[in-house]
């Protein structure tokens, strides 16, 4: 396309971010692997380590990875998030008591912001970038007053 401009690597990822859930797709991703980080802590700090151990990999495993197709595929977000909630209550069981809560919080976060995201809405307009407008509406209707009398 050479008749647009070129973007920015900064752009282009802004761009990109505002076509998906991102918060919520790095967030449970995020709250998934810091359930597993504290899963390999020393054995002074596990707490529980849960049915064999084998949920207590699987859990956070699924979490990453439900948070990186919240991030590449935003269509399916509602079945993603729901699963992602889930598996972050599932965690407290399992691992850690969620990975001592900061796991979990992260995860039920990310899961309840993917699963509000709506795809369609209007990019959101800064506070000064509507005074802007608003002053400028204002101007145009007092200069058409003006001129008109």
């Amino acid at each position: 396309m050479p008749d647009r401009p070129r973007q920015g690597p900064r752009l282009a990822f802004r761009g990109w971010r505002a076509r998906r859930p991102f918060w919520g797709g790095l967030l449970l991703a995020l709250g998934g692997g810091e359930i597993l980080l504290t899963e390999k802590a020393s054995l002074k700090v596990v707490l529980h380590i849960g049915m064999q151990g084998l949920a207590g990999y699987l859990l956070p495993t699924l979490m990453v990875l439900l948070g990186l197709l919240i991030l590449f595929n935003p269509s399916q977000r509602l079945f993603y998030s729901i699963t992602g909630m889930l598996l972050s209550l599932g965690s407290w069981l399992t691992s850690n008591l969620g990975g001592f809560f900061i796991g979990l919080l992260l995860g039920a976060v990310g899961s309840c912001l993917a699963f509000g995201w709506l795809p369609d809405q209007e990019p959101r307009v800064s506070r000064r970038e509507r005074r802007r407008r608003e002053r400028a509406e204002a101007h145009a209707l007092t200069s058409e007053g003006a001129g008109t009398a």
